[in-house]
């Protein structure tokens, strides 16, 4: 059917006659590219679509989403208004998605409530602002925890890439007395688990020349765990945020809170290139995380990322492990005070 070469007399069984689709334009949708067979793939031209920025879901809110839920919940212009701010709040404190569709739910809830006010005729005009959102919609589902998960040494917060678009994921290691064993939790696949395999063994090879003890490794096992343990997790982005987060914790030198990384390793300590990075930077972006540390050779993929985020993102390249740790890890006076 997809075929142009064949598709001039494509038979449908249903009916039991020809159509000619030669001329026809056919649009496929889907949110995970790795899951379209290839065959089919391979008959496609692939547009993908990231997620919207935080300015681009306030200008789709303000012309398109408003609009429409004041019309549906009987809402005039001239009764309910609500301000930028609000919006901005709804967006970063109760919404945290690549496309719009909970946004809207929530701002029919801010005009439901408003609706009824003006049904029971307490309010004749009402506009909405920040400070009456949590009364009408709860308290804010989002928080920024960046600073307090980061607070202590050994975790590092890493940058994932989602079929709804990007998020942050936090890293966490812990060291408690035992044989040398590593422990892995959090629902990670092979991939990432062999990331953490190559993390524990480039940190133990560069153990003198960090400062570590390398009588540590053997009487010490290494817990790492990735928080969500629910949602699997899989993928060799994670590899330098392991990494960091093990010398954190060995070294005692917390990661700076607002420093997020993403990147895969070799055990050479090299680091290499990885995806999505359009769409792990916006997250990081959202979640307040304002310098990301990527690898190097993934320079060239900043053009793709809004201008907007840019001019609020410091981006720093990694070529090594080092030039990550240096970067990613707080002073270690400031670290001692």
């Amino acid at each position: 059917m997809l075929d142009p070469e064949q598709n001039s007399t494509f038979r449908d069984n249903y009916l039991g006659v020809p159509f000619d689709l030669s001329s026809v334009l056919f649009i496929c949708t889907a949110n995970m590219l790795d899951t379209v067979p290839g065959p089919l793939r391979d008959r496609m031209e692939v547009i993908e679509l990231s997620g919207y920025t935080e300015d681009e879901k306030l200008q789709i809110a303000k012309r398109y989403l408003v609009p429409r839920q004041q019309e549906a919940n009987g809402v005039g212009a001239e009764q309910c208004t609500v301000t930028d701010e609000a919006l901005r709040h709804i967006i970063r404190d109760y919404t945290r998605e690549a496309g719009v569709r909970t946004l809207e739910r929530m701002i029919g809830g801010v005009f439901r409530s408003a609706a009824m006010r003006v049904a029971e005729g307490t309010s004749a005009r009402i506009e909405i602002g920040p400070e009456e959102l949590a009364a009408i919609l709860g308290a804010p589902r989002f928080e920024n925890e960046v600073a307090m998960r980061t607070s202590v040494p050994g975790v590092a917060t890493g940058l994932a890439w989602t079929p709804a678009g990007g998020d942050i994921l936090f890293i966490e290691a812990a060291r408690t007395a035992g044989g040398g064993k590593l422990i892995l939790t959090g629902q990670l696949g092979d991939v990432m688990k062999e990331s953490a395999q190559a993390a524990l063994s480039l940190v133990k090879s560069r153990a003198r020349s960090l400062g570590i003890d390398e009588a540590l490794f053997a009487k010490s096992d290494i817990h790492i765990h990735v928080p969500a343990g629910a949602i699997p997790k899989d993928g060799p982005s994670a590899g330098v945020a392991m990494t960091v987060a093990l010398i954190s914790l060995m070294t005692g030198r917390p990661t700076r809170s607002d420093t997020a990384m993403t990147g895969e390793i070799s055990l050479r300590g090299l680091v290499l290139p990885v995806g999505g990075i359009k769409e792990k930077v916006t997250a990081a972006s959202r979640a307040g995380i304002t310098t990301v540390l990527l690898p190097a050779r993934n320079r060239r993929d900043l053009d793709d990322i809004p201008e907007e985020v840019r001019k609020v993102m410091r981006s720093s390249g990694a070529k090594r492990i080092d030039d990550a740790a240096s970067e990613a890890l707080e002073q270690e006076k400031a670290a001692a005070e």
